[in-house]
């Protein structure tokens, strides 16, 4: 597996955090403008929608975040892959790509789960002006393995990603743009697994594997320097 800059547990969680508040901001920030506006007009439509698909962002983004970042009720749970599922489609009804999710449902160790849901992050990453993320969960027990799929025009895979998975990233580039593709490398190696990317023309694919089974790091490096 690419060898990752070391961070401490401190900077980890405030980068994390970072994160997290980054992502909530706007809905919340648009359900403070909606409610000044009805302050003015009470009763308007147009601001009582805007407090309403702000406030179901909102919650759809702190759901995910529960699941993806969280611990989701202690250190040693396991969760649905049904509940993660959930969450993910919750979270990508706001973006602009389409979700398709296919696979078995079953309880996993904690770090698989948050594995998918961050791995689909950087997918849905790779396509800013939308188009469709495909998770496919082909394997959960004894050796996960799953595929998650970016297919838009233009592809753009999050350069951080590249850099930490061909192991360029030096430590001080760790920052709050980078936190999210650090956490979802370094939730693969704790579960023992590895990332192959392999891209074309409007197409990258993201291959979750057992390590021993995953594409050797020279490959690896070769494929995200595409």
């Amino acid at each position: 597996m690419t060898n990752l800059p070391e961070l401490s547990a401190p900077d980890l969680a405030a980068l994390l955090a970072s994160r997290l508040c980054h992502d909530i901001i706007s809905p919340v920030g648009a359900i403070q403008s909606g409610l000044e506006l009805l302050d003015d007009m009470p009763d308007d439509p147009e601001s009582m929608a805007l407090v309403r698909n702000s406030t179901k962002s909102a919650v759809a983004k702190l759901q995910f975040a529960r699941i993806a970042y969280g611990a989701s009720g202690s250190a040693s749970a396991q969760i649905d892959m049904g509940d993660a599922r959930s969450v993910a489609e919750g979270f990508m009804s706001f973006e602009k790509a389409n979700l398709s999710w296919s696979g078995e449902r079953a309880y996993v160790a904690k770090n698989i789960a948050k594995l998918v849901l961050n791995l689909m992050l950087v997918a849905n990453a790779s396509v800013p002006r939308g188009r469709e993320v495909q998770v496919e969960i082909e394997a959960l027990e004894p050796a996960p393995r799953f595929t998650i799929t970016s297919t838009g025009k233009p592809l753009r895979v999050p350069a951080k990603f590249r850099e930490l998975l061909a192991g360029d990233a030096a430590p001080e580039s760790i920052d709050a743009h980078a936190i999210q593709p650090y956490y979802t490398l370094v939730l693969a190696r704790e579960a023992g697994l590895g990332i192959a990317m392999e891209q074309e023309d409007e197409k990258v694919t993201f291959r979750v594997t057992p390590l021993e089974r995953a594409a050797p790091a020279e490959t690896l490096e070769s494929d995200a320097s595409n």
